[in-house]
This record gives C-alpha cells, structure tokens and sequence, in this order.
C-alpha cells in the first residue's frame, strides 16, 4: 500500500468515527461543535503558519476567499444539524443521510452550473434517492424522532450549499481552504449558539466537569485539526477514481463503528439503503469524473 493511499484511509477512518466520539460528549449539538470547530481551526491555522505562510492565495483574492467563509458558514451549519442527528437518530442514519449531500450538488447542477446532467448521474442519483427513503421509511416505522431525520436531511443541504460555494474558490486548495472553512464554521457555531441558548453550557462549572475533554480534545485536534492535514496531503498524490471510490469508507466505517461500538442495529433495510446510497453516490462521482475528463476540467479538491 502507498503511503498516499494510507494517509487517506487513515482521513476517512478519524471523519467515520467522528459520531462515535460525539456519543461520548454529554453536551448540546451546537455547543459539540463549537468545541470542535475552535480546536479543529485552531490546529489547522497553527499549522498553516509553520508549513506555508509564505504561500498564502487568500489575501490576493478576496472574492474567492469570501465564498470559502460562505462554505465555512454552510459547513458549520451542517455539522450542527448532523451531530443534532447522531443525538437523535444514531450515528449509522446520520451518518448515511448526510452522505447524500455530494448527490443533491449532482442534481442541482444544470442550475447552478450549467452542467449537463448524464444518465449515469441520474441513474446514481436515483440509487441515492431510493436508499434514503428505504431508510428515512424505516427509521419513521420504528418510531424514529421525525425531527431526527429533518436534522440528517437538513445536514445533507448543507453540505451540499457548502460545496456549492466552495467552488468559487478554485485557486485557494488544500490546507489554506479547509483552514478558512473550519474557521468560518466556527464563527457560525458560535453565532447560533448564542442566538439559540445565549452563552456555551460548557460555561457552567456544574456541566464542565462532567464533560469529557479527552473526546473533546480527540475530536477537535485530532479527527479535525490532523484528519484535513491527511486529507488535503493524500488527495493531492492520488488518482481521482481512487479518492471517489476509497472515499466511501467514510460512511460505511461510521455504520460498522455505530453498530459495534455504540449497538447500534443494521437490519437487512438499512444494509440495502446503505448499498444504494454508497453505490450510487461512487458511480455518480465516477461518471462526473469521466465527463469533466473529457472536456478537460479540473476536478477540485473535495472539502
């Protein structure tokens, strides 16, 4: 195994995991991911002042770092609409609902974009479609909060709107985007919490001394902070139909963590709307991939 490849794995199995630390976190959804944006942004802007401060696109290009603070905004909000899930629904759903997010950037595409919309697109995003609703209609059968499930799908638009505005940033890559987003969803998390519950509950002595700051810490600067250090420094070595194809252990570890970890159930209809949304969401990428190939677009890097 190259060391591209296992840098890239090693990525995806801190992202799938994120829940599972979250479960540990006895906190609200918003304040979750207060924590954990300010140590994620505060690791990656420390690393980005060692490693490449000299290299810097944003100050030269403002407009394209305005959208990545728009993509950070989205990012924030998706997050706290995700963990709000994981509290409510369960890691595994979560989880797979927010992996829609890259297929409604698919379906939106001929708006936004102008991007024609093959029928390999449509066929993946049909797969998509159907595995969501196979799980969303279990998870209602079994009494699954509908709230839960508004939260997953909500953390699917957003991250969909986060990848939407990322795109008018092509110049600024790698650490210095992740850096700018992780940033700005921080000052988005802060701001709905405010606006929400008024200061951090984590402010009271009484809750902070129940919090786990070890998870904390785990998930802010490790799984944060260095997982987009391995992310941005693995994409960049590696083939784009292995970053589309490899990159689906992200969900599918966040299912099997769930489940062994956390006793989560997978039941028989869970694994086929996993199926479906993992398969259709690597075959809409693949099949987007050889398009631009063809015209001779760029791919860029996947936030």
């Amino acid at each position: 195994m190259n060391n591209g490849l296992f840098t890239y794995l090693a990525a995806l199995l801190l992202f799938g995991s994120n829940g599972i630390i979250a479960a540990a976190i006895a906190l609200p959804s918003s304040d979750i991911v207060l924590l954990r944006t300010f140590l994620g942004a505060l690791s990656l802007v420390t690393i980005l002042a060692i490693t490449q401060r000299h290299k810097l696109q944003a100050p030269s290009r403002p407009r394209e770092a305005a959208a990545l603070l728009l993509s950070g905004a989205a990012l924030g909000a998706s997050w706290i609409f995700l963990f709000r899930a994981y509290q409510t629904i369960g890691v595994g759903v979560s989880s797979l609902l927010y992996y829609c997010g890259p297929i409604i950037v698919m379906a939106l595409s001929p708006l936004v974009f102008g991007e024609k919309l093959t029928g390999g697109k449509i066929a993946g995003f049909i797969a998509v479609a159907c595995g969501a609703f196979l799980i969303a209609a279990q998870g209602l059968g079994g009494n699954m909060p509908i709230a839960g499930i508004a939260c997953g799908i909500a953390s699917a638009f957003c991250y969909a709107l986060m990848v939407i505005a990322s795109k008018g940033a092509p110049h600024i890559e790698g650490l210095e985007n992740s850096t700018l987003q992780v940033s700005a969803a921080f000052v988005t998390a802060l701001v709905l919490t405010l606006i929400t519950q008024g200061a951090p509950s984590f402010f009271s002595p009484s809750i902070a001394a129940g919090i786990d700051w070890r998870a904390v810490a785990m998930l802010g600067a490790v799984n944060t902070g260095i997982g987009c250090l391995l992310y941005f420094s693995a994409v960049a070595k590696l083939p784009v139909q292995t970053v589309a194809v490899v990159g689906s252990l992200e969900p599918l570890s966040a299912v099997v963590f769930s489940a062994v970890l956390l006793g989560e159930a997978i039941t028989p209809v869970r694994l086929m709307g996993a199926a479906l949304i993992i398969g259709g969401a690597i075959f809409c990428e693949l099949a987007g991939k050889r398009a631009n190939a063809k015209a001779g677009v760029a791919q860029p890097a996947r936030a």
